[in-house]
């Protein structure tokens, strides 16, 4: 399912940004023959997650330095003439929330809209960028990402996931909590790991069921243990339970982070490496793994992959949708034709309405794929019951802003308009998911004969707050129940702020008008 404009070409020039919650990365690649190639990567540790207040508010000179940072990142995305961008907040950004004043001027600061993932999708990312940098695996394959405000843990085969857990600890926070004023001693790494177990508890019989061909460990924290380990014994090696159990009783010799020596930590990595670390051996342990390697790849590379599959018909929202369309038995062929309208009135409209860019197009095709998905819980007020499935279900490839717009579209598309839960979406998606909620309507109504009968030609035409549709000369005759929910949709759109017109004209003029 693609919706890719008439004469719409292919960016050369692809870019991912991570907003971590330790660190931000970008990473700029040239699309050859269908694979990214990577030309350049940025990084700086911003430690975004450290700046939070108790109400869990971004403290103002943390903002300074996240924004100068990403100013840093703007300047150079325009440089190398990124075409394609994706900009992507995690665990710190979510407890910030989309609509926040400090997102808003991320994406100003950037250039681009900060779009921010759940902790699933973060998982299915990373899960990707490791895989798609990494030996194929014959077997089953355990990823494991340890970033400063959370932690994901994978299991796949393959390209595909079979379990996905993001959990609510990382290496800044427990870092923070477990070693108080820098202090290193047994005591205080009994309490970081027993915090990590504790967290780790309710996943762990999941992650247990099948022992992994190969475990594998991405970004920060894991790559600097890998290192330290490497550096002491002289050579490459992987990660081992002894191996950070011998990490850990050289920083308790230390005795403070200030005082640490470990060949291969830097400076900028001290400070948050005794909780991540932590966490490691605890994952390490628990589950079984007597090895893991160091990943080349992570959620920025993941982002790169995902990007391409959407520019060559492997988006992974569209096999969400399939998936969900599947899973809850949708009636396939009402989906077809709710979606068939929706999109025939989106060209009608696209260029008064301002809805000419693809993303418009491919959220009203799910949406009208989607659209009954609440039947599957019942038939009075379903489209409620298809919005909160739709806002609470994990939806691989969508990011937050996206799957609310969804559920939005899908929880207004009948019935009376309740222009308040516009206020909801992120602004930058407010004018446009109202005026894609008119068309999405409007097709439905046209379609509730659920009849495989061609619909009459149908003239739209939108400006600002005002919609007009044209029919052929006498459906109001031909088609009085049509005609009626019609009008009964003019008092529900004039109640949201949008003016109706109806009018009817002769076929041609329908067409064109």
């Amino acid at each position: 399912m693609r919706f890719l404009r008439h004469g719409a070409k292919s960016p050369e020039v692809l870019a991912a940004v991570d907003l971590g919650s330790n660190s931000f990365h970008m990473v700029v690649a040239r699309l050859s023959h269908g694979q990214p190639k990577v030309i350049d990567r940025l990084r700086e540790m911003v430690r975004l997650a450290g700046g939070l207040d108790s109400r869990g508010r971004l403290r103002p000179e943390q903002q300074e330095v996240a924004l100068a940072c990403l100013s840093r990142f703007g300047e150079r995305l325009g440089d190398m003439h990124a075409e394609s961008v994706r900009v992507v907040g995690t665990n710190t950004l979510r407890r910030i929330g989309q609509n926040s004043d400090f997102v808003r001027r991320a994406g100003l600061a950037i250039g681009h809209p900060v779009e921010i993932i759940s902790g699933i999708e973060e998982a299915r990312l990373i899960y990707q960028g490791v895989t798609c940098s990494s030996p194929a695996v014959a077997g089953s394959h355990l990823v494991v990402d340890i970033g400063g405000g959370s932690t994901e843990i994978i299991c796949g085969r393959g390209p595909d996931t079979d379990a996905m857990e993001s959990l609510q600890i990382g290496c800044v926070g427990l870092s923070q909590r477990a070693f108080p004023a820098g202090k290193l001693s047994k005591r205080h790494f009994r309490e970081a790991r027993l915090q990590a177990r504790l967290e780790l508890e309710p996943v762990r019989a999941l992650f247990r069921r099948v022992t992994p061909e190969r475990a594998s460990g991405a970004s920060g924290t894991i790559r600097t243990a890998g290192a330290v380990l490497s550096e002491l014994a002289g050579a490459p090696t992987t990660i081992t339970v002894a191996g950070l159990q011998e990490i850990i009783e050289r920083m308790i010799d230390a005795g403070h982070i200030d005082q640490m020596q470990l060949p291969g930590l830097s400076a900028e990595r001290s400070p948050v490496f005794p909780g991540g670390v932590s966490i490691l051996i605890e994952i390490m342990s628990d589950l079984g793994l007597e090895h893991m390697h160091v990943a080349d790849g992570a959620l920025r590379e993941g982002l790169l992959y995902d990007m391409v599959g959407r520019l060559t018909n492997e988006d992974a929202r569209d096999r969400t949708v399939r998936s969900m369309e599947g899973r809850f038995n949708i009636d396939s062929g009402q989906a077809d034709r709710v979606e068939a309208a929706a999109l025939m009135l989106l060209d009608e409209v696209a260029e008064g309405w301002g809805l000419d860019k693809e993303v418009y197009a491919q959220m009203l095709g799910w949406a009208a794929r989607l659209h009954e998905i609440g039947l599957h819980i019942a038939h009075s007020r379903y489209h409620h019951h298809g919005a909160y499935l739709l806002e609470h279900a994990d939806m691989p490839g969508f990011p937050t802003a996206e799957q609310r717009v969804l559920a939005q579209l899908v929880g207004e598309h009948r019935g009376g308009l309740n222009r308040h839960k516009f206020a909801d979406i992120p602004d930058d998606w407010e004018r446009s998911t109202r005026r894609l909620t008119v068309i999405l309507r409007l097709a439905v109504l046209f379609n509730r004969s659920r009849g495989d009968a061609p619909l009459p030609k149908i003239g739209c035409r939108g400006k600002s707050r005002k919609f007009t549709v044209t029919v052929p000369v006498g459906q109001r005759m031909t088609n009085p129940l049509t005609w009626a929910d019609l009008k009964c949709e003019k008092k529900y759109l004039a109640e949201a702020g949008v003016t109706m017109t109806l009018a009817e004209a002769p076929v041609a003029d329908a067409a064109e008008t």
